[in-house]
């Protein structure tokens, strides 16, 4: 008679107590139907480490390393408690191939073969894998503008330049669209033109059109330089305009109860004080300045909307009004005239005495106005 436990090893007694207290895998009968706690999926940068193609894996053995997959029995016959990080089965990394076209593919992985579980929820480990496609490379566009988009730069003028100014403009740089009306101002308006350049030189011009086109190119914040030429002869033998209708129809103004402040920039008391009185007449309030230097001093005080200047006044090499108005973010919306006088110094008691009086003439074509009007665009045109 054999007593209990007699002829058996005491080993495999051990193994059999162990393996009926273990708990059963999920899907057998005897379990209790609760599924064990997920794993923190690892970082998806370690999963693609860990992407190279592999064949089917062979059944784990009894023994394994720290780090074994989820489910897995630890040695010693503990429970299915894992000793560290999940980590994805070898089936879940074999991805399917990037699709032809960009933006983003997804991969589910099956299950490894004599898996001790079936699928899990595809927002767990083993679920869909964000798979990113390589940026391709854009094809290189012919009809694409070169940069800049506008080299030489646009110049809108009215009217037409003539041959020694259009050559000027080319040489610094300008490409001259000539503008005749508002609606061709706003149809150049995308090309961000330097400026608006009237050059009576070639025809006359309209009150009427010249305030249309100023109007445009101060609603679009272009600035505006325009030239004229000062004449002085007697009432009788004045063949041009009163200067005072030209300015007025350049000079905006603050509202309709406000008159427009026009800033005059001349050294000669006698002509400062002939266009003062033109100015006043026709409503115009006029702050005179005898250089380029003290109109910026009084340019704070007067915040002028139109400012007019004799060109050979204009510092070619220090600060003056331009930068003040470029400065303080008037330079868009104030227009700025410079003309060239024809008037002797002997002529000036004179236009004093009211003898004379001065109109529009041509301004002079020199070379040293020419360059003076180019340098003068060119620091406008920098704005």
């Amino acid at each position: 008679m054999r007593t209990l436990g007699q002829g058996v090893p005491f080993s495999r007694q051990a193994a059999q107590v162990q393996q009926h207290s273990a708990t059963p895998p999920p899907h057998t009968p005897g379990g209790s139907g609760r599924r064990r706690k997920l794993g923190t999926p690892p970082d998806p940068a370690a999963r693609t480490e860990q992407r190279p193609e592999q064949g089917a894996r062979p059944h784990p053995p009894a023994e394994q390393p720290l780090g074994q997959p989820l489910g897995q029995p630890s040695p010693g016959g503990a429970s299915g408690v894992p000793a560290g990080p999940a980590q994805p089965p070898a089936g879940q990394s074999r991805l399917a191939q990037a699709t032809e076209g960009a933006g983003r593919s997804y991969a589910i992985g099956a299950p490894d073969e004599n898996a001790a579980e079936g699928p899990e929820p595809l927002d767990g480990p083993g679920g869909a894998v964000e798979v990113a496609d390589p940026p391709r490379p854009q094809p290189m566009d012919d009809e694409l503008p070169p940069e800049p988009l506008d080299n030489p730069r646009r110049l809108l003028v009215w009217p037409a330049p003539d041959a020694t100014t259009q050559q000027a403009l080319s040489d610094r740089g300008y490409r001259p669209v000539i503008v005749h009306s508002r609606e061709e101002v706003d149809a150049q308006i995308a090309a961000f033109p330097a400026a608006l350049f009237v050059d009576p030189l070639t025809g006359p011009i309209t009150r009427t059109a010249l305030q249309s086109l100023r109007q445009a190119a101060v609603a679009a914040q272009v600035p505006v330089l325009v030239t004229a030429g000062l004449g002085q002869a007697s009432r009788e033998a004045a063949y041009g305009a009163d200067p005072a209708v030209l300015l007025k129809a350049l000079a905006p103004r603050d509202s309709e109860q406000h008159p427009p402040r026009v800033l005059l920039i001349e050294e000669h008391v006698e002509i400062a004080l002939a266009l003062t009185a033109a100015l006043e007449r026709r409503g115009m309030q006029v702050a005179q300045a005898a250089s380029d230097g003290d109109a910026v001093a009084l340019a704070g005080q007067f915040r002028p909307n139109l400012v007019v200047m004799d060109l050979m006044q204009m510092h070619r090499r220090r600060a003056g009004i331009v930068d003040w108005l470029r400065a303080n973010g008037q330079l868009n919306r104030t227009p700025l005239v410079v003309y060239t006088a024809a008037v002797d110094q002997a002529d000036l008691p004179r236009l004093a005495s009211g003898e004379t009086v001065l109109f529009l003439a041509e301004r002079s074509t020199s070379t040293e106005v020419q360059t003076r009007i180019v340098d003068l665009l060119a620091r406008i045109g920098t704005n």
